[in-house]
Parts: C-alpha cells; structure tokens; sequence
C-alpha cells in the first residue's frame, strides 16, 4: 500500500493518502480545507534502529537552484 504525501495550495497543511488497489483514481481533497488544489511532496525514508531521544519535528524546506528557476524540497516527518 502506497501512502503519497501532498501540500495544500490553498492552507499549506500537509497530508497523507493511502492507496489501495483500485482506489488509485478516486478524487483526493485537503483533509482541512476540502481544497482540490495541492502539490505532491517527495518524502524521506523515515526510520530508527534505537531510540535517540532528539528527533527532530515539523516539516523542513530546502531551496535550490533547478533548470525552471528556484525550486523547494519538503522533508515531511515520517512514523
């Protein structure tokens, strides 16, 4: 089962979809908002192999030069 992740255009919240099977064309709308305008956010592998008492929370960006101009990359906490 593939969990996509995505950024509201309209609220900024971020949110996550589980797709299962045939469920891959239903419509996905922002779980705050009802938005239908949003963007797909990339994720990180997210993962502990011992507990470290400092994890970092919240959703970080990077900015970088692309062939289109300025681009950002979110780095969304995972479980």
């Amino acid at each position: 089962m593939p969990i996509y992740e995505f950024k509201c255009s309209k609220c900024e919240e971020f949110f996550e979809v589980i797709v299962m099977g045939s469920q891959d064309d239903r419509e996905v709308v922002c779980p705050k908002c009802s938005s239908k305008e949003f963007q797909r956010v990339v994720s990180t592998t997210n993962y502990a192999m011992a507990s470290s008492g400092n994890s970092a929370q919240g959703v970080h960006t990077q900015e970088r030069t692309c062939s289109s101009g300025t681009c950002k990359t979110y780095t969304v906490p995972g479980g």
